[in-house]
């Protein structure tokens, strides 16, 4: 996965350099994108399936006494994002001028919807008009937003992490402090790839977990049964992560209209019409 996404990079880098040259090759890369959407769209309508099927081997091998294990990790992963969410974005909220609560209830439709599809990239277009919206420039959020989708993703770094912690422990593979630590900053850096589509970060955790080899890859069956209920929780807090570090950057680089700022999280601009930005 770390050579992969190094490749991409330089890739990129590569066809913007050599401009429209590379025209031909970038409309083929989008074709081929939107290819493997559509079949990640065929997979998601044959998901409910394959949950089913994986809770059951997974009831059948190791008894129902593995779902109060796996219950026990979806609350673990679910209080952990709350505790990323209220005891690290809302300081940092506090600290440049703006109410975190506020800013939720202002999204609360996208969240509503990547709640459901599991997918935050269903939202990119309205977290860029909403962000536009409430003042920021449209230079910040289309930089920001953009990048953040692929290299600001919370909720999968979270899940990474809590899911390789569990897997270990449920296929009882001692982990001295060296190698947790060192397997955490693999799964962070491998996280950067990861796409806003729904399953990215399975695939991703098993691309790591075969890369690392400390933790045996099969054991993701595992947690496959209870993927979607997790996955509700991660892409929940990676929109919001995402629009805090928007909202952030603006603040910094001075390119947000302050006041229309706390009158769109006070709500104002649902009875009032404010106007939008020029």
């Amino acid at each position: 996965m770390l050579q992969v996404l190094y490749i991409a990079v330089l890739s990129g880098f590569a066809l913007s350099f050599i401009g429209e040259r590379g025209k031909a090759l970038n409309q083929l890369i989008e074709a081929s994108s939107q290819m493997l959407f559509r079949i990640v769209a065929i997979v998601m309508w044959a998901a409910p399936i394959g949950a089913f099927g994986a809770i059951a081997f997974t009831v059948g091998k190791f008894g129902a006494g593995s779902l109060l294990s796996l219950g026990q990790l979806l609350i673990t992963f679910y209080i952990t994002c709350l505790i990323f969410i209220f005891g690290v974005l809302w300081p940092i909220c506090h600290w440049c001028g703006f109410s975190l609560l506020k800013l939720i209830r202002y999204i609360w439709e996208e969240l509503l919807i990547v709640l459901a599809t599991t997918s935050s990239e269903v939202v990119l277009p309205r977290m860029i008009a909403k962000l536009e919206d409430a003042g920021c420039e449209e230079s910040v959020v289309g930089l920001v937003i953009l990048t953040g989708y692929s290299f600001n993703l919370d909720g999968t770094c979270l899940y990474l992490a809590t899911a390789a912690v569990f897997l270990a422990q449920a296929t009882n593979t001692p982990l001295s402090i060296q190698q947790q630590i060192g397997l955490l900053l693999v799964l962070l850096l491998a996280s950067k790839g990861a796409a806003g589509v729904a399953g990215a970060a399975f695939v991703v955790l098993a691309a790591t977990l075969a890369s690392v080899g400390s933790v045996p890859v099969e054991s993701v069956a595992l947690i496959l049964g209870v993927h979607r209920l997790m996955s509700e929780g991660l892409t929940p807090t990676n929109l919001i992560g995402n629009a805090v570090a928007t909202i952030v950057v603006a603040k910094w680089e001075k390119a947000v209209d302050e006041r229309r700022l706390q009158q769109v999280l006070d709500g104002a601009h649902l009875t009032e019409g404010l106007p939008r930005p020029a």
